[in-house]
């Protein structure tokens, strides 16, 4: 079972606000014209495995996937441009690709992804915030284009790939 809660926004596109389910692969509906999901919508949802989230997506709100440890893969949408803090934290990801047409890493958006190895960031990232992978013990590689704005503080792990 998969059930949604919508919210029509002002510019006639719609916000995911609520999420029931139990099955190990989500897949966020594409007829809905869904441009947001909202805060905390899948948090502690730790039978979720996997996650589909169509492409009109731009907006993903704070912990999102926080405590999803079982989610292992998930194809961000090539149009999302937002990421709020917390969005991925405490999550079972082991490896994520980041879409071009997002600009920045906020603060903690991977905080304490204990399986989290490598990150492919998209052209388009230009800052990458403090403590985007605190507690990310495992990571290694983190791939980003040149120009890219770097916190001193955004990478926890000594050795690391950059």
């Amino acid at each position: 079972m998969q059930d949604f809660i919508y919210r029509t926004l002002e510019n006639g596109s719609s916000c995911i606000m609520g999420y029931q389910g139990d099955e190990p692969d989500v897949v966020i509906p594409d007829d809905q014209n869904v441009t947001v999901l909202y805060d905390n919508l899948f948090a502690g949802h730790k039978e979720i495995t996997s996650i589909h989230i169509p492409d009109t997506v731009t907006d993903m709100g704070e912990f999102l996937f926080d405590g999803c440890e079982n989610l292992r893969h998930i194809e961000l949408p090539s149009n999302l441009t937002t990421l709020w803090g917390y969005t991925f934290c405490r999550s079972g990801l082991e490896e994520i690709v980041l879409p071009n047409k997002l600009k920045s890493l906020p603060p903690f958006a991977f905080k304490d992804c204990k399986n989290l190895k490598r990150v492919v960031c998209g052209a388009g990232l230009k800052k990458i915030h403090s403590w985007v992978f605190g507690g990310c013990d495992q990571l290694k590689e983190v791939i980003f284009g040149p120009g890219v704005e770097v916190s001193p503080r955004a990478f926890s792990t000594k050795e690391l790939n950059t």
